[in-house]
């Protein structure tokens, strides 16, 4: 299967490639003792990392091996096909590395958002069960004022022709009842600081 190395150096460029067609491993190591340093050095220049630049290398090399039908002589030297496969898979690596970096940003940003959106959801309803708690243990003259007011959206006056009660009964109700119900979230664990306002 190996030639002579004697019979290849003086071999031209396409003689090598004939010979790679035929399995001719003495064929590979000449085409790659002739280019395998401009490769290197393409693939580090775009790469900016010699150990990316010497696996582009290989694989440029082993694509030679594995379909060297693919070199047109008529359309160019060894070389240059050798330098035009370098530079493709070059830019093929870094658009990968690019896209998976980008994609990297984008699902950690997706999860730090999830994290954030569950976390005000499980506040929220927290929040939530405790405001009707404390809307419950509310005296009932109190307690239908404020629903009415807060829940139903009607304004003072008419809650107080809903409840038939004078308009300052039913502020004055109100105001008590938001007092005891700050008074119950202040207990339970919400702190005035960053809560909503109740009056």
């Amino acid at each position: 299967m190996a030639g002579r190395s004697d019979d290849l150096t003086s071999a031209s460029d396409a003689s090598l490639v004939v010979a790679i067609g035929r399995y001719r491993q003495a064929a590979l190591a000449e085409a790659y003792r002739r280019h395998g340093g401009a490769v290197f050095g393409l693939a580090r220049r775009l790469l900016g990392d010699p150990v990316k630049g010497e696996e582009i290398v290989q694989e440029v090399f082993l694509r030679l091996w594995q379909r060297p039908e693919a070199f047109d002589p008529d359309r160019g030297s060894l070389r240059s096909y050798l330098l035009a496969t370098t530079h493709g898979r070059a830019v093929d690596l870094l658009r990968s590395e690019g896209s998976r970096r980008r994609r990297e940003e984008r699902d950690a940003l997706l999860t730090a958002e999830a994290g954030y959106d569950l976390e005000r959801e499980v506040w929220d309803l927290s929040v939530s069960e405790r405001v009707q708690q404390a809307v419950a243990a509310l005296p009932d003259g109190e307690r239908r004022a404020i629903e009415l007011a807060y829940f139903r959206g009607y304004t003072y006056r008419e809650v107080a022709g809903l409840l038939d009660e004078p308009e300052g009964t039913v502020k004055s109700r109100i105001r008590a009842g938001l007092s005891r119900m700050r008074s119950a979230l202040v207990e339970s664990g919400l702190g005035a600081g960053g809560g909503p306002a109740w009056d």
